[in-house]
């Protein structure tokens, strides 16, 4: 089986969808599947790996991280046909993703699909909502080709139903890092690395963007009672276009580590006690299950995929989105009850360690050999 895979974002670039396409292509070559990626070319430094191809691109305009690929249609095309790939997997509905569809739909090549990104609920908050009609439209457009189309969570399916995106929706969930994420990583290095006098350390991981509600978990910490804000310190731990805005007004108990990966990222799991993580536009949440994997306990919203990953009362609290109130009620019952906390610490790290990455990847494999045998039984 030979796939090819169109992407407008992968590694080194940071985010969830890049991360999880990594992961993919890592199995594939660990498994011994030819694949042949296009992605767009970026400004960071990258190897040179044959099965990887970079295209052409500019910055996009809200995501400056994430690039618009305008790819050599004919250099394209030429690789396509040496490749001759037996299926194409589509992970994002952009210029790349376009081009693939064209292929696949110009030469007859089974097709599937992933959807990662709520896109729709990032227009409420960059004061576009009157594009959400159209979006769906082309959402729907672009998605009808495919044969089958992967998510990553069952509220997600269950949204893409409602709109009709597709008749044939899997759940492809993510796993984890039990190694890497690891309670083992806990060290009293990291307090000292960043002047931390106090006793608990709240956590939160992410893009410091509107839409992941980074301000609420600010307002919930700075709105703690007077006792137990003077015990805790907030570690914010991400880059993005609020940063400087936020450090400006948050200079007080609030450290800024900026973009974090490998044993720094790892250790700062480890090294906190309660991870907040309010944004309600996750069709996953990669960063809560690596919280719960290094055995912390997670106050997140009721929304997305996020509601799937935390067992309310069990490895954390579930609160009503955007809702400071609950946010502030669940962060300081834990942050004031140790024993419960080293509890749902252990229940965290147990559910964890059942997400295998091998596992997952294994059964997305199976999908799309079903999806071909389904193909050559169609056209016998």
């Amino acid at each position: 089986m030979r796939i090819a895979i169109f992407s407008d974002t992968y590694s080194p670039e940071i985010n969830g969808v890049a991360r999880t396409l990594k992961r993919l292509t890592d199995y594939l070559d660990k498994v011994g599947i030819e694949y042949k990626l296009f992605v767009p070319e970026n400004q960071l430094s990258t190897p040179d790996i044959t099965s990887v191809e970079r295209l052409a691109s500019i910055p996009l305009l809200l995501y400056p991280e994430c690039r618009l690929a305008f790819p050599n249609m004919n250099l394209l095309k030429q690789s396509l046909h040496d490749f001759s790939p037996d299926l194409i997997h589509i992970v994002t509905p952009f210029n790349v993703g376009l081009y693939g569809l064209y292929y696949g739909k110009k030469y007859n090549i089974p097709m599937v699909a992933s959807y990662h990104t709520h896109f729709d609920e990032y227009l409420d908050y960059y004061h576009l909502p009157l594009l959400k009609t159209w979006y769906w439209r082309y959402m729907v457009w672009f998605h009808r080709s495919f044969e089958k189309l992967y998510v990553p969570s069952i509220s997600t399916r269950d949204k893409l139903y409602k709109h009709k995106i597709h008749s044939e929706i899997d759940v492809w969930g993510r796993g984890v890092n039990h190694q890497f994420f690891s309670p083992a990583n806990r060290t009293i290095e990291l307090k000292k690395k960043y002047g931390i006098k106090e006793k608990n350390i709240l956590l939160y991981v992410g893009r410091l963007s509107a839409e992941k509600g980074v301000q609420i978990a600010l307002d919930t910490f700075h709105s703690l009672p007077p006792t137990l804000y003077h015990q805790t310190h907030l570690i914010i731990a991400g880059d993005g276009p609020l940063l400087n805005q936020l450090k400006q007004a948050n200079q007080e108990k609030v450290t800024f580590t900026g973009f974090l990966e490998g044993e720094a990222l790892a250790e700062v799991y480890a090294s906190s006690d309660l991870f907040i993580f309010p944004s309600s536009t996750e069709t996953f949440g990669n960063v809560v299950l690596e919280a719960l994997s290094a055995g912390l306990p997670v106050i997140g919203a009721e929304a997305g995929g996020v509601q799937h990953l935390i067992d309310h009362d069990t490895t954390g609290y579930l609160c009503p989105p955007d809702d400071t109130t609950y946010f502030i009620k669940y962060t300081e019952r834990l942050l004031s009850n140790e024993e419960q906390r080293k509890e749902m610490s252990s229940q965290a790290r147990t559910y964890a360690l059942t997400q295998s990455w091998d596992e997952i990847l294994a059964e997305l494999i199976k999908g799309y050999e079903n999806v071909l045998k389904k193909t050559i039984r169609h056209s016998a």
